[in-house]
């Protein structure tokens, strides 16, 4: 069985990532967007996310398992 090293979210560009650009960004998204609207966002973006994970969640009870199953039942 080989083991992949987990990548960074969002590959290696995010990771370069530092705290005046995070501060920037969390700034430029307050005047864009406002105070009262970020909050409406995130619960969005996570339901979203919830949603998606319950998805790939309901396809592998329906395909009987885990991909990385199959692999290595055939190997």
């Amino acid at each position: 069985m080989r083991y992949r090293l987990a990548e960074p979210l969002g590959g290696p560009m995010l990771a370069m990532i530092g705290h005046w650009e995070l501060i920037l960004l969390v700034l430029a998204l307050l005047l864009l967007f406002g105070g009262r609207k970020i909050p409406e966002l995130a619960r969005g973006l996570g339901s979203g996310v919830r949603e998606f994970q319950q998805g790939l969640k309901g396809k592998k009870e329906l395909t009987g398992g885990d991909e990385n199953d199959a692999e290595d039942k055939d190997r």
